[in-house]
């Protein structure tokens, strides 16, 4: 299968970090030049910028920083893609993201904490979605791909914000998906299980690590490499007739 992507510019949101950094390294080590959207934290950023060089040897990567909940921002990151590599980009990977790391219920769950998540995980995914499907290239190949979760399946105790926030990602997904699609532009979602990530660790118990563990019939948490090559695959020509799909990676936690 060809999962070569020379000539092919990528974005990836929450590049800085867990899922989201793999990801931008492994499009570039498949040929992707990558705008490596960030929030906070600068000096990681040029790290995965400063590994995608060296790959290549040549201007492949650019780092932007973006608020995805901000459409001005998220305006600029796509008009930024343009004006550095001088072509419209062809990949968007969503992989920013957030969540309630004490695992309230949802009767100890402030409106507060609610709107973030549903900010981040959904307005900003929205936003992104909406700025790639009037701006990537629509010559063939389009590809946008939006990281969300199998906790929509399986549904454990203290994720009922995440959970929400990703379902809504879901639907919408299915149906940005017809909207596109005349285009040659796919939209898909790619849900991982318990995989071994800052986000997942952060604020969990040893004992609730070893809980998904026991969950999961493979008896392990996912490794980022169990995500990071799905979604080049989908993101490559090989990928083309997915559409409109949630892939579940998750070891058969949910099925």
């Amino acid at each position: 299968m060809n999962r070569g992507l020379e000539g092919r510019v990528a974005i990836v949101t929450g590049a800085s970090r867990g899922i989201g950094r793999e990801i931008a390294l492994t499009l570039a080590s498949y040929g992707a030049s990558i705008v490596i959207g960030y929030q906070k934290n600068v000096a990681q950023a040029e790290e995965v910028a400063s590994q995608i060089q060296s790959l290549h040897g040549q201007d492949r990567a650019l780092i932007v920083q973006v608020e995805v909940s901000r459409e001005s921002d998220v305006k600029f990151l796509f008009d930024a893609a343009e004006s550095h590599f001088k072509k419209k980009p062809h990949i968007l990977v969503n992989a920013a993201g957030v969540l309630l790391s004490t695992y309230p219920k949802l009767e100890e769950t402030s409106l507060e904490d609610w709107d973030w998540v549903f900010s981040v995980n959904t307005k900003g995914c929205f936003m992104a979605c909406k700025e790639a499907a009037k701006r990537l290239d629509d010559r063939g190949g389009g590809r946008i791909v939006n990281i969300t979760s199998t906790v929509v399946a399986n549904l454990p105790l203290g994720y009922g914000a995440y959970a929400a926030s990703k379902a809504a990602v879901e639907t919408f997904t299915k149906i940005l998906a017809k909207e596109v699609g005349a285009r040659k532009i796919t939209a898909n979602c790619v849900a991982p299980g318990p995989v071994a990530s800052e986000l997942f660790f952060e604020g969990k118990s040893e004992e609730m690590i070893q809980r998904f563990v026991d969950q999961t019939p493979l008896k392990r948490l996912g490794e980022v490499k169990d995500i990071v090559e799905m979604v080049a695959l989908i993101v490559s020509d090989a990928g083309e007739w997915l559409n409109g799909q949630v892939v579940r990676l998750n070891g058969g936690l949910a099925m």
